[in-house]
C-alpha cells in the first residue's frame, strides 16, 4: 500500500511538472511533421525529459517508454517496472492554441498497471488512480455514468493522422452518430479517456492508438467502475493500440454489438 502510494505520488509529480513546462512554451514553440497531420514540439521533447528525469530520480532502476523515444530512434531498456509516458497527448492541439491536451503517465510491472496520472494543464485537472483504490478528479473520487442506453451517452473517439475511407474508427464513428446522444472527436485520447472515468462519456473506442496513448486511461476507467476491452470483447492487449471502453456492462455490450454491424 505505501510503495503504491509512493508511486502515485511520483507519477502525480511528474506530469504536473511536465504540466508546468508546457506552459512555458506556449506561443513559442517550433513544429516538426512526423507525418501528415502528426506534428511533435519542442514542448513534447522538453516535457517527456521533465518527466523522465523525475521518474528516475525516484526509482533509478526503473525504465521510461514515451512517445518521442521512438521519434528519435532509441530502444528503451524494458526492467520489471515500465513507466509509460505521453508528454504531450494532444500536440495538434497545442500548436493550433486549442486549450484541449495533457500529460499521460502510467507505471506497470510485468505487464500489470500500477499507478496513472493524466494532468490537462489548461484546466488544472489532474486524474490520478492506483490499482484497486479508485480513481480521483484533484483528489476527489471519480465514477463512470450509471446511463446504460446508448441513446442516453455522449460518445468519445480520435482518428488516425492517416484516415482512410475505410478506417474502423471512422466507420464506427459514422454509426454512433444515430445511436448516441452526441459523439465528440477531442483531439486527446487519454483526455478522452479521463471523460470517461468522470462521467461525461459513456462509451470510448480506439482502433489506432498508441500504448503511450491510453495506459493510464485504462487504469483511471477500470479504477472508475467502467470497462476497458478488445474490439472484440476479449481481454485488452495494451500494445496494440485498439479497444472498447464503456462506461459499465450494458453499454460495453451495446458499444461490441455496434462495432460489429461496422466493422
Amino acid at each position: 500500500m505505501s510503495e503504491l502510494r509512493t508511486y502515485l505520488e511520483t507519477c502525480e509529480k511528474a506530469v504536473r511538472a511536465a504540466g508546468a513546462t508546457i506552459r512555458g512554451w506556449i506561443g513559442r514553440t517550433s513544429v516538426q511533421h512526423k507525418g501528415p497531420a502528426d506534428f511533435v514540439t519542442e514542448a513534447d521533447f522538453a516535457a517527456q525529459e521533465v518527466v523522465t528525469t523525475t521518474v528516475l530520480q525516484a526509482f533509478p532502476h526503473h525504465s521510461v517508454l514515451g512517445e518521442e523515444d521512438q521519434l528519435a530512434g532509441d530502444t528503451p531498456s524494458k526492467t520489471e517496472y515500465r513507466w509509460i509516458v505521453d508528454p504531450l497527448d494532444g500536440t495538434t492541439n497545442f500548436v493550433h492554441g486549442i486549450p484541449h491536451y495533457a500529460v499521460s503517465l502510467a507505471l506497470e510491472y510485468q505487464g500489470k498497471l500500477l499507478v496513472g496520472a493524466i494532468f490537462d494543464p489548461s484546466l488544472n485537472e489532474c486524474f490520478t488512480a492506483a490499482v484497486g483504490q479508485g480513481a480521483f478528479l484533484n483528489g476527489q473520487p471519480i465514477r463512470t455514468t450509471s446511463a446504460n442506453r446508448l441513446s442516453e451517452v455522449i460518445a468519445g473517439t480520435g482518428f488516425p493522422a492517416n484516415l482512410q475511407p475505410q478506417s474502423p474508427d471512422l466507420l464506427v464513428f459514422d454509426k454512433a452518430l444515430f445511436r448516441c446522444q452526441g459523439v465528440r472527436r477531442t483531439g486527446s485520447a487519454s483526455l478522452n479517456m479521463c471523460d470517461v472515468a468522470a462521467g461525461r462519456f459513456g462509451v470510448l473506442w480506439g482502433f489506432s492508438t498508441k500504448i503511450w496513448d491510453i495506459a493510464a486511461g485504462v487504469l483511471l476507467i477500470r479504477e472508475a467502475g467502467g470497462i476497458v476491452t478488445s474490439p472484440e470483447g476479449g481481454e485488452l492487449i495494451l500494445s496494440s493500440g485498439r479497444f472498447l471502453a464503456s462506461a459499465n456492462q450494458d453499454l460495453q455490450q451495446q458499444l461490441l454489438e455496434l462495432v460489429r454491424e461496422a466493422v
